[in-house]
């Protein structure tokens, strides 16, 4: 007689004080030792020993700009972005563990609004805007964040009206793990939640309809791709954080079409991640675990989250309100 094995369920442990007040939406776990974080008041955090210090490393004379992502390669390379409209969104790059910034992009249209940004590797990647002109705009970079470019828009679907994207937690753009060039990005605001897909990293998209419910403040917040075809969604209205019906849904087809979760976990989630075995959802009233790829969730820990990230095989790490960030025990 084969004996069933019930997976265990995680727990949140607390780091060492971050020494810092700031929202932390911005998170990219590079291992179980090096984990960075970014947020308001120009804030950048970095640890190299799991969490028992932090460095507080952001570029100097920011304290005006939001970090809503930070995309890491190891314990001295990271990109970091800036969201808001017109100058306000920026990038930067630091080589030597954020002793020194080096400004590699600032937006001078009025009319973007970068949200969230994601590399295929340690060179390519991709930042998102809002819509400008009737289109999302897709800002690319080939030298690892030194220098990008606005891509043509000719192949982009146009947006629905009042349609955008959340920068809830720097994850309504992400990739798959891989050598290939998929990339997809989620949307709300309009009269639907919407996926965008690209095969041939960001020259050419096609968009989804999903049934996450969308409105002025509500969608699709954050996506995650285990691979190339299963992918997850989560979302909600972060005006009603603790009433989210059928805010989750799963794709196995790379995201051609979308199935809601059968047991969602029910509230406004703001970030996911979706590994090989499993996926956790974060939000600001607690976190979730799903054992099925997303059809089902259960709920873990009520601490008050807005990113998750985790590193191979499964260091995941989350950060949220007032300097917090936890590691899964």
């Amino acid at each position: 007689m084969s004996v069933g094995i019930t997976p265990s369920v995680p727990a949140w442990t607390a780091t060492a004080d971050t020494g810092v007040t700031a929202r932390l939406r911005g998170l990219s776990a590079v291992s179980s030792q090096v984990a960075w974080a970014s947020g308001s008041a120009g804030t950048v955090l970095r640890t190299v020993n799991g969490g028992n210090s932090w460095q507080q490393v952001g570029p100097p004379e920011t304290s005006d700009l939001q970090f809503r992502d930070i995309e890491a390669f190891d314990s001295h390379r990271a990109v970091i972005l800036a969201i808001g409209p017109g100058e306000s969104s920026r990038v930067y790059l630091t080589s030597d563990g954020g002793g020194s910034w080096r400004e590699t992009f600032r937006n001078t249209d009025p009319n973007a609004f970068y949200d969230c940004m994601a590399f295929f590797d340690r060179s390519h990647g991709l930042a998102l805007s809002d819509p400008v002109d009737g289109k999302f705009r897709i800002l690319s970079t080939s030298d690892g964040g030194q220098s990008w470019n606005v891509l043509p828009n000719d192949n982009m679907p146009a947006a629905l009206e009042g349609e955008f994207a959340f920068a809830a937690s720097g994850t309504c753009l992400t990739t798959a793990p891989g050598l290939g060039r998929d990339a997809w990005f989620a949307t709300g605001g309009g009269a639907t939640a919407r996926v965008f897909h690209t095969r041939n990293g960001g020259r050419s998209w096609s968009v989804s309809d999903t049934a996450i419910p969308s409105g002025p403040s509500a969608g699709i917040y954050s996506l995650s791709f285990r691979d190339p075809w299963h992918g997850i969604a989560v979302g909600g209205d972060f005006v009603t954080p603790t009433s989210a019906p059928d805010a989750a849904a799963v794709t196995r087809d790379g995201g051609r079409t979308w199935t809601l979760a059968q047991a969602e976990p029910g509230e406004y989630r703001s970030g996911v991640f979706y590994g090989l075995t499993r996926a956790i959802a974060v939000g600001p009233t607690g976190s979730d675990i799903s054992f099925n790829g997303g059809k089902t969730w259960t709920r873990f820990d009520t601490t008050s989250l807005d990113s998750v990230d985790c590193a191979f095989p499964w260091a995941c790490w989350a950060s949220g309100e007032n300097g917090r960030v936890v590691r899964l025990k």
